[in-house]
């Protein structure tokens, strides 16, 4: 896997904003885990397929690590970033801060990192970039 390129890197930034609700809680009003994985999940799709421009479909999480909770009531931010980029696949770190909105605390709550593969119209892989353009190229703006 290679580095991408820091164009490639800003180009591709995604960030979420979204307001934690009760119904997005477990019993003890704390963002349900399944809930939060889900929230990463769709920022790293968005910034892989802005990379990639290709359809591309989720083939893991790795080390997605809950250092604190998130409660109903605050705002969430993701940041998702693309970090690796493979013949098939690229690696996306995804950052997750809670806000409280009334004090603008920010604490990163939870971060990790998602790998997409790229696919065709018949669902197997295919590069993420075109031939003759590295994965390290810069993309137009």
């Amino acid at each position: 896997m290679a580095e991408p390129e820091e164009a490639d890197l800003a180009a591709t930034e995604v960030r979420l904003v979204e307001l934690i609700f009760p119904h997005q809680t477990n019993h003890i009003g704390t963002l349900f885990g399944g809930n939060a994985l889900a929230l990463m999940d769709k920022a790293a799709f968005l910034s892989a397929t802005r990379f990639a421009r290709r359809s591309m479909v989720t083939v893991a999480s790795d080390r997605v690590e809950f250092k604190v909770p998130v409660r109903a009531g605050q705002m969430v931010e993701l940041v998702a970033r693309v970090s690796r980029v493979g013949r098939t696949s690229v690696t996306v770190g995804v950052e997750m801060y809670a806000e409280e909105l009334l004090s603008r605390h920010r604490v990163l709550a939870t971060h990790g990192s998602f790998v997409f593969v790229a696919i065709d119209d018949a669902g197997l892989p295919m590069p993420v970039r075109d031939e003759g353009r590295g994965a390290g190229a810069t993309l137009a703006r």
